[in-house]
């Protein structure tokens, strides 16, 4: 599967942050290049890249697209399903 075409299940930010790491380094960007070009601060990519709990969504989201990523939400089963009582 070629890279553009790849896609991968997040499970947390960490995963999330290695995503973002790993389409930075594959560009050839250092994250001072990246950070500039995606229009936010190094440190706020750092966090992002590291996993940190606390960033902006709206933020994260902005170096997704400035990185040529997509983000997409695609429904799984829920840990409830089968579990749960109707009323």
């Amino acid at each position: 599967m070629s890279p553009d075409t790849a896609t991968t299940t997040l499970s947390s930010i960490k995963d999330l942050g290695a995503a973002i790491r790993s389409a930075r380094k594959a560009a050839g960007l250092r994250q001072a290049e990246a950070a500039l070009l995606c229009g936010v601060g190094v440190r706020f990519l750092s966090d992002l890249e590291n996993g940190k709990e606390t960033v902006r969504l709206g933020t994260a989201l902005k170096v997704i697209n400035s990185l040529g990523l997509a983000l997409a939400l695609a429904p799984r089963k829920p840990f409830w399903s089968g579990n749960a009582r109707r009323s």
